[in-house]
């Protein structure tokens, strides 16, 4: 007979037991899960962030400015990077561990069934009820038509920019993903969209036209408006989430301006004390690294992004640290990065995940076709942080590109599970987290 939740590591036990690739078509579990614990509409507003880039930066930014108005919010975001804790936000800060073994315990009494992602959607948004959340955020994991968020209706629907990106799980095309996130349309729910590419935005505009949901289309926040978070890209995202905002706020019992007034000093707030670890995310220097440039940039749209933002720098950068999986498609974006660096050192750490591509294969490709190799294999990140402070020149603070860290989200995982605090913004206390759990930054669908 199976022993009740106690503590949290019997939780993460139970999780890891399920598999975190582990995937199950449909949302019949997480359909029985809320009908048992949650039944009718949730006790709070909802709002769901699809896309495949700048997910959680638009849940972010909508994060931060229902804060700023006032309203208590639960944000539900994935991957984590030290542990899962990071995935459950209350009002910006990681639910206590102590606080999961009881409701965990009622989803496995009301599925046992659901898999990883589910459990953890569902133990979310029980939680978020438990604590009085006015409105919660549910960034998707992966698509959107099996996606365990969509199980929960939403008030209103955000999509970030669609790209390729789990082709073998989606289907080979974009127009295939497409059509897989914009399932999640169903009902007339209002739907806010970033520019998207003409096949995505045929798509999205479709499935919204076909449940006659009001689609709003947003273009970038114009100069002048600062953000929490850096990055020419971020004004997508920024835009997109103040479109939601504006269209959540009422249901949310809030006055919100006219779609096309410009920001008031809440938002203004809002937006500029966004933040989200590991998406171009500076790091002044410390006796135990450089400064850095922290960035999940591991497909060819993330990379392009990362390197417009070096661009912004009065020097490029002196070198950079660059790993991936072997599994994923690293090559192009490992290619603009080259390109972006010239002849500059790359540093590629070996990953401690089965899956990780072998540094050497990695450094080989990098240095192909160059008459000087500049990348190298080094065994691990704190050896790849080293070698880059010995690569910096001895002016390096003048107006020099922070060293960007980026390639996989696990690569950002092993130097999070080195220093914790960067997971927190600067101004919050540093987070109390388990003793580590391992890294698990890829999502399940």
């Amino acid at each position: 007979m199976r022993t009740p939740f106690s503590s949290f590591d019997q939780v993460i036990a139970h999780l890891d037991g399920r598999g975190f690739f582990h995937m199950e078509l449909g949302l019949e579990r997480m359909d029985q899960a809320l009908a048992r614990l949650l039944p009718g509409r949730p006790p709070f507003a909802v709002v769901q962030v699809l896309g495949t880039n700048g997910k959680g930066s638009t849940a972010s930014f909508l994060d931060s400015l229902a804060r700023a108005h006032g309203l208590r919010t639960g944000l539900y975001t994935s991957p984590h990077f030290v542990s899962p804790v990071e995935r459950i936000r209350l009002n910006g800060r990681p639910l206590p561990a102590a606080d999961w073994p009881a409701p965990a315990e009622e989803v496995y009494a009301a599925c046992p069934e659901l898999t990883y992602f589910e459990f953890l959607t569902v133990l979310a948004l029980l939680l978020f009820a438990r604590h009085g959340a006015d409105l919660v955020i549910l960034e998707a994991g992966l698509g959107g038509r099996n996606d365990a968020t969509t199980a929960c209706p939403a008030d209103v629907l955000c999509y970030a920019p669609v790209a390729l990106d789990h082709a073998a799980i989606l289907g080979p095309t974009l127009n295939d993903i497409a059509v897989d996130k914009a399932a999640a349309i169903r009902s007339r729910a209002p739907v806010v969209s970033a520019p998207q590419y003409p096949v995505a935005r045929a798509v999205i505009r479709a499935a919204a036209d076909a449940r006659s949901a009001p689609l709003v289309e947003v273009g970038p926040l114009p100069p002048g408006i600062p953000l929490g978070l850096a990055g020419a890209h971020q004004r997508v995202n920024a835009a997109t989430a103040l479109a939601a905002w504006r269209r959540i706020a009422p249901r949310c019992g809030l006055d919100a301006p006219a779609p096309d007034a410009p920001p008031t000093p809440a938002e203004r707030r809002g937006l500029a004390r966004a933040f989200i670890p590991g998406r171009l995310q500076s790091l002044p220097a410390c006796a135990a690294h450089p400064a850095l440039l922290l960035d999940g940039a591991h497909n060819p749209h993330g990379m392009q992004a990362l390197t417009a933002h070096l661009r912004t720098f009065v020097r490029p950068p002196a070198c950079a640290i660059f790993s991936c999986l072997g599994d994923k498609d690293w090559l192009p974006a490992a290619r603009l990065l080259r390109r972006e660096l010239g002849d500059a050192p790359i540093f590629v750490p070996q990953l401690h995940n089965e899956r990780a591509a072998p540094a050497a294969d990695i450094a080989a490709a990098l240095n192909h076709g160059r008459a000087q190799a500049a990348a190298r294999a080094v065994p691990d990140v704190a050896a790849a942080l080293a070698a880059a402070r010995e690569c910096l020149p001895a002016d390096a603070s003048a107006g020099a590109s922070p060293v960007p860290l980026s390639g996989s989200l696990y690569l950002l995982a092993e130097f999070f599970t080195l220093f914790p605090r960067h997971l927190a913004a600067p101004d919050v206390p540093a987070p109390t987290f388990p003793a580590p759990v391992a890294p698990a930054p890829e999502e399940p669908a």
